[in-house]
């Protein structure tokens, strides 16, 4: 699990079966001072997120388990919103 923010929109005229209707974002993986930690990835959005949101993500299989349809093919999944950060 890893922190980070949105910091744009995927559009995507085609998707995988079981992945309609989620939205893709475009997350800027971040450490608890907001600073980038690696290159931007794209993640299904599990959590209705916004443009500067900053949330916190699942990498992996278990990123798939968050979505409705189980098992699609999801490699990072935005599963929450962050309120506060406390470091």
């Amino acid at each position: 699990m890893y922190l980070g923010k949105v910091i744009g929109r995927v559009v995507a005229t085609q998707k995988y079966e079981g992945l309609e209707g989620v939205r893709l974002m475009v997350v800027q993986p971040i450490d608890h001072d907001q600073k980038p930690t690696q290159a931007p990835l794209v993640a299904a959005d599990a959590a209705q997120s916004g443009l500067g949101d900053i949330v916190y993500c699942e990498s992996g299989r278990e990123a798939s388990m968050a979505l409705d349809e189980k098992f699609v093919p999801v490699d990072q999944c935005i599963v929450g919103h962050v309120d506060e950060i406390d470091a």
